[in-house]
């Protein structure tokens, strides 16, 4: 998740899939208001209880909020005449506040010269065993089986947790609060969750970093298993307290298996940026509140949700859930295998048309560099492909050939201290942007786009973001605040052979400015490929065609679709033409590797231009 990740509370409409379920899965989808849902799961419980004390387990992803269900089902035992207890297990059973300060605080840099906003940190690999106090969960897992005897009773178990292996045993029924990213954060930012170990909540920014470096991956670790293993009997979507919806695991599962039959899209979340253009904010219709819609993250995976209609329900599932229950189908075995069951590219728009400036000159680290400092896998590298340009529009990348880089350095230091302006275009070189520019962003690159465009940025897997921002033109943020800038890290980091002549050098592994080449071509359509390099897991390509393009995803590799240029499209699977999503300018669509042949229609009366993304040949090779 990225540490400065701050979405505009709204929920885009369009993006709604539509796989078949059958009315069974349908039928067992319950919502309409929280105490509804508490009633339908209250009553064949209540029943078990008259004859036996019932155990329910409600585990979750962090900051998941079970206190009003629980609450409810006490009512609902309470008017059927049937005792009802909670038990907290981690009060029962985790490790003191200090004793989990102890253990986590060394993982988080505190030194302010290494890391001037305190972002940074390793990851906890511990998980929720770790937290645990030996002593305690011995106790806990002796008293459980005592409130089992009897009749009359339930009991209610809760905590982050609660169903990791050691504990299953001891319940009779399992439930699993889920909730999409752009809830947990807003949650967070509410001042609503408090970070495993503490007891009132902390400075929002170090609440993140202990959730991003701890809380957050032991729930992703977490949560994983559970859906690998089939553990939970219900699933529910809970990101209003007071509108959960209760899925038997079954349906889920069901649900997430039809969904992956088709193209699909994700719900996009916008969020507000000093250098955010208006070009977003029109095009989609935002609320006018709304500042401007910088990044768009249209498909970044740790970020975005699926909204899937089942009948008349909508559900928004949470995009890591459906791929922990869909991996090999969505993205093949040896992908999965080779990223760990994450999915290894995300997609989202950064819009700095008719903006009041350039994004930050910048870098990003890469996979030995994240491992050693962070404790983490995966690259950031990006791609910029440029889909609208205004007047004088620049895209920034690498070094001018004549630059003196030390000189550059200690300007931007002087700007970061002593706030005088550093004069970026004497070091920086540019490609004058235009629609169809694409550009290669290999982890340590120096980059911006510049004022007046709009790209469709494309990036490979990191579980975080590691963004150095090494001159931010003495901007403030929305707050009246000097931004943060990471000069020591960025310098740390860039790589200072790539200069103007490198990039353009067909003949230099550093080659990221190529000139587009034609892959595949039939009747009335072409695939050209944008951009490739050994350095990047994924390919580049654009379809241009004026009425269809056939496509395959071979069963080995998904397909990520955005319309560059065009009004309307279809998505179709070949032997399943019922299965297919439409979309519209800008959109972005994913196609499930399992896929196989499918066809993309032209809608309208133009030639379409199609951006197409895919694991490239020999992804299995490089080094994360």
């Amino acid at each position: 998740m990225s540490f400065m990740y701050n979405p505009f509370p709204f929920d885009d409409p369009k993006p709604v899939n539509r796989p078949e379920l059958s009315e069974k899965t349908i039928s067992s989808i319950t919502d309409g208001g929280t105490p509804a849902v508490a009633k339908k799961f209250a009553a064949p419980v209540i029943e078990k209880a008259r004859t036996e004390n019932q155990i329910i387990a409600f585990d979750g992803y962090a900051t998941s909020d079970w206190n009003v269900f629980i609450n409810l089902l006490a009512r609902e035992c309470a008017a059927a005449g049937i005792e009802f207890e909670s038990v907290d297990a981690n009060a029962e059973c985790f490790k003191s506040g200090k004793e989990i300060d102890a253990m986590i605080d060394p993982l988080l840099i505190w030194d302010k010269k290494i890391d001037p906003t305190l972002l940074y940190g390793k990851i906890y690999k511990g998980g929720y065993e770790g937290m645990l106090d030996e002593q305690k969960t011995q106790a806990f897992e002796e008293k459980v089986p005592t409130l089992k005897n009897g009749a009359g009773k339930v009991i209610a178990v809760y905590g982050y947790g609660t169903l990791i292996p050691r504990f299953r045993p001891l319940y009779d029924t399992k439930c699993f609060f889920d909730l999409t990213p752009k809830t947990s954060i807003l949650r967070i930012r509410r001042g609503e969750y408090v970070n495993i170990g503490k007891k009132r909540p902390d400075i929002i920014n170090r609440v993140i970093r202990r959730c991003y470096y701890c809380d957050f991956e032991m729930a992703v670790c977490s949560r994983r298993e559970l859906l690998q293993n089939n553990v939970p009997d219900f699933w529910f979507l809970s990101d209003d307290p007071q509108n959960i919806q209760m899925l038997t695991y079954e349906a889920f599962a069901d649900i997430c298996a039809q969904l992956v039959k088709y193209p699909f899209r994700a719900k996009p979340c916008y969020i507000e940026g000093v250098w955010g253009g208006s070009y977003m904010k029109r095009h989609r219709n935002l609320p006018e509140q709304m500042r401007n819609a910088a990044w768009v993250f249209d498909f970044i995976p740790m970020e975005v949700s699926v909204v899937v209609e089942a009948g008349s329900k909508k559900l928004d599932i949470n995009f890591c859930s459906f791929v922990c229950r869909e991996g090999e189908s969505l993205m093949s075995k040896d992908a999965v295998e080779k990223f760990h069951g994450y999915f290894p590219i995300r997609f989202n728009y950064d819009d700095s048309y008719h903006s009041t400036g350039n994004m930050s000159i910048q870098c990003h680290s890469g996979s030995a560099y994240n491992r050693e400092h962070y404790g983490e896998f995966g690259r950031q590298d990006e791609s910029y492909y440029v889909c609208v340009t205004g007047h004088d529009a620049k895209t920034f990348i690498g070094f001018r050939d004549d630059a003196d880089i030390p000189q550059f350095f200690r300007e931007i230091v002087a700007a970061d201290t002593k706030h005088t302006p550093c004069d970026y275009m004497k070091y920086v070189s540019y490609e004058e942007s235009k629609p169809g520019l694409q550009v290669m962003l290999p982890a340590g690159t120096i980059h911006s786009s510049g004022r007046n465009q709009v790209i469709l940025e494309i990036g490979s897997l990191t579980i975080g973001s590691y963004t150095y921002k090494m001159y931010d033109y003495l901007r403030l943020d929305f707050d009246g605040k000097q931004r943060p800038i990471h000069t020591r890290l960025g310098e740390e980091n860039v790589a200072q052979n790539r200069r103007t002549s490198v990039i353009h050098d067909p003949n230099s592994p550093d080659y990221i400015v190529q000139q587009p080449r034609v892959a595949e071509s039939g009747d009335g359509w072409k695939e050209l490929i944008l951009g490739e390099n050994q350095q990047l897991y994924f390919s580049l390509r654009r379809l241009d065609f004026e009425k269809e393009c056939p496509q395959d995803t071979k069963g080995e590799r998904f397909h990520v679709l955005a319309l560059v240029d065009g009004d309307h499209v279809r998505v179709r699977s070949k032997a399943h033409p019922e299965r297919f999503y439409d979309m519209d300018y800008l959109d972005i669509v994913c196609v499930p590797a399992d896929m196989g042949e499918y066809v993309i229609e032209n809608l309208g009366k133009e030639p379409v231009m199609v951006h197409k993304t895919m694991l490239r040949d020999g992804y299995q090779d490089v080094v994360l």
